[in-house]
């Protein structure tokens, strides 16, 4: 057993600083990177990616970023967790084994597949059987909206990353898997806990919550004192630094920019926690009251004592199905009375909608520079203000209506009032809404399939 594991985050979401993962396994010593890729609206995106095109649906970048960093990591015996599979865990598995090929690695690198989380097509064989699945919001059946779904995936935890790694696994790529249990796996295949000792899941839970947004809690979108947060265009994404009793750091590779500190892990804590006694995972019910900081020095906190209780019976699905459509369009407004422009601006409009007949579900005006951050809260807007941009949204089920109202906003430049500019992008862009479908079904429904292939 090791004394210490290192896990470092790459990145927060499909999108982030693309250096970072690369300055992780570049930048000093670690023993694992874990990546996630994966949000609600992400699985319907890459589903409609494959239906285009079978050989699509996953996440490119991570084939691009492989690339760059493959070779680096078996030179280190760095292992790679992720869920860039996204709905095609098999395609990016081969494309992971081309590039090894390119580089020249044959045989070096075992590459794991984790599938199962992809229940789309078995969504009918479900309600037919009688598994009811409702939205856990509303608690609307999913027969209401059977015939719209795009995608639906369940959020698998951590047991069948660690048979992964227990496998040999080097990369590992996976579809739906929890962001949680990228950075829960290499502690259980470690240390050897087991899934029933709920205090360790609970820590490597944890430990995993608090990397998993990347540079969040290093520095970045960080309210204390962010002034003074150093070198930021150089911020150091975190790394776990876990040991065996359950007690872990917090830290970044030294000669990075950012900064970690107690107030920076609070502020990560607090993201999409919930009920602070019951963070539920599909690995365990994590109690973060039971969370102890203390500093351990310059970027470094350590977190201990940390209390975890069994399991749910169930997993969480994600689906995303067809929620009509919407388009947003802007103008900007100049002084004097800016404000005062960017409100007619907006009553013409709505009124001319109104008059050819057009039926929204939602018609949305912000007034950006006046009070579309804080609302009635932003009080009562200045005469002065130099420049006020209308943003004007609508959304509805009819695309040949929202289709219309994209016809409609540019005329206000010469039929509205005064001093207008900001329309040079064009007419705004018609896009399809992906409506979100929480729910929840059995974990004896699914079954997880581990595979581990050699490049």
């Amino acid at each position: 057993m090791k004394e210490k594991v290192r896990v470092a985050s790459g990145q927060g979401f499909w999108g982030d600083l693309l250096s970072a993962p690369i300055d992780q396994v570049r930048g000093g010593q670690i023993d694992y990177l874990m990546l996630d890729y994966l949000a609600e609206v992400t699985m319907s995106i890459v589903q409609k990616q494959k239906q285009r095109d079978p050989k699509a649906g996953y996440a490119r970048d991570f084939i691009a970023l492989m690339r760059e960093i493959l070779p680096d990591c078996v030179e280190k015996n760095i292992k790679v967790l992720s869920n860039a599979g996204g709905v095609n865990v098999e395609g990016c598995a081969d494309a992971v084994k081309d590039v090894a090929n390119e580089l020249g690695l044959q045989g070096k690198v075992k590459i794991g597949m984790v599938t199962g989380d992809d229940i789309l097509h078995r969504l009918e064989e479900f309600l037919a059987q009688g598994v009811e699945i409702n939205n856990m919001d509303t608690g609307e059946s999913l027969q209401t909206i059977l015939d719209k779904v795009q995608s639906a995936n369940v959020y698998l935890g951590a047991q069948p990353l660690v048979e992964a790694l227990d496998k040999g696994a080097q990369i590992i790529v996976g579809g739906r898997l929890t962001d949680t249990g990228l950075t829960l796996a290499p502690l259980m295949h470690e240390f050897g806990w087991t899934f029933e000792d709920w205090d360790k899941v609970a820590t490597g839970t944890i430990a995993g919550h608090i990397i998993e947004c990347g540079a969040q809690c290093s520095g970045g979108n960080c309210q204390f004192d962010w002034e003074a947060i150093p070198d930021m265009a150089n911020v150091g994404f975190p790394i776990v630094e876990a040991f065996p009793d359950g007690d872990f750091v917090i830290t970044k590779h030294e000669g990075t920019g950012g900064r970690i500190n107690i107030p920076s892990i609070k502020e990560q804590l607090l993201y999409e926690m919930g009920d602070p006694k019951s963070y539920i995972t599909p690995d365990v019910v994590a109690d973060f009251t039971s969370i102890n900081l203390k500093d351990d020095g310059e970027n470094r906190v350590r977190v201990h004592g940390i209390k975890g209780n069994k399991n749910t019976d169930f997993y969480k699905v994600s689906i995303a199905y067809s929620g009509g459509w919407k388009a947003v369009g802007t103008l900007v407004y100049a002084y004097p009375n800016a404000f005062e422009k960017a409100q007619a601006a907006d009553k013409i409009l709505r009124s001319r909608l109104e008059k050819l007949g057009l039926k929204f579900d939602v018609i949305l005006t912000e007034f950006v520079g006046v009070n579309a951050t804080h609302g009635h809260l932003a009080g009562e807007p200045r005469a002065d203000i130099p420049e006020v941009q209308l943003r004007f949204g609508v959304r509805g089920q009819s695309k040949e209506a929202v289709e219309r109202f994209t016809k409609e906003l540019a005329p206000l430049i010469l039929t509205g009032p005064p001093a207008v500019t900001g329309f040079a992008g064009g007419r705004p862009k018609v896009e399809e809404i992906m409506a979100y479908f929480p729910a929840l079904i059995p974990k004896t429904l699914i079954e997880t399939k581990v595979e581990v292939i050699t490049a």
